[in-house]
């Protein structure tokens, strides 16, 4: 498994790029590590000796965020200028489980986006959005039943019920079948609404763009033939 090549920038310089580079595939592993644990540690009714284990395996990938990024800040040529100008770095720390979206490089850079730049960067663009929707939907519904199972009159008690109310929330439906009661419950409902209404809007104007696009390339196919 080959590291993808991060090239340095201004703030950053060649250190960085090179301890970003060692570290990417093992950090991306760990946050898989972290969202597998967690989704165990919430949907299996586990023995307590098995729970304490998996709760030592969430900490400690996730500790390994936090310093990466300290790390990276010490290697950076200009400290400040960068952590300024890398907040989604700042983001990883803060919620590792969103790092496994780092796997859609895969198929955002293959040769199925390479047809021109315009294009390309559209598809990227759908290829992020549509993965980071899929996550963002599965850890809220794991949030979710976390924060409502135990609480009195809770009628998301369920990964099933969850998943469902997750899915109808991200996509502003909102049949209202299922609703958080706990504080946090509602605070994770409306985090994944706002976060619903942006990935809507960004993926309906992406989609519009390229349609226009690609009308403006058959009509001006149509024309040079005619000439």
């Amino acid at each position: 498994m080959t590291s993808t090549p991060t090239q340095p920038d201004r703030w950053g310089g060649p250190r960085q790029a090179h301890w970003q580079q060692v570290v990417d595939w093992p950090l991306t592993i760990a946050a898989i590590v972290f969202l597998v644990a967690y989704s165990v540690t919430v949907i299996v009714d586990l023995p307590l000796a098995a729970h304490e284990v998996l709760r030592w395996v969430i900490l400690i990938s996730w500790v390994l965020f936090p310093v990466n990024y300290l790390v990276e800040i010490v290697l950076a040529e200009h400290p400040w200028h960068w952590v300024r100008r890398h907040p989604v770095n700042l983001v990883f720390v803060l919620l590792p489980l969103l790092r496994p979206l780092r796997l859609l490089r895969v198929i955002a850079h293959s040769s199925l986006f390479q047809q021109s730049a315009g294009t390309a960067f559209r598809a990227r663009v759908l290829v992020y959005l549509a993965g980071a929707a899929v996550l963002v939907t599965y850890i809220a519904a794991l949030a979710v039943l976390e924060a409502e199972r135990g609480a009195p009159n809770a009628n998301i008690t369920s990964f099933g019920d969850s998943l469902w109310w997750a899915a109808v929330t991200i996509t502003t439906v909102g049949y209202g079948d299922f609703t958080p009661v706990t504080l946090r419950g509602r605070l994770i409902a409306t985090t994944l609404m706002l976060g619903g209404v942006a990935v809507l809007g960004v993926l309906t104007a992406t989609l519009s763009s390229w349609i226009v696009q690609r009308v403006a390339d058959a009509e001006a196919q149509r024309q040079n033939s005619r000439s």
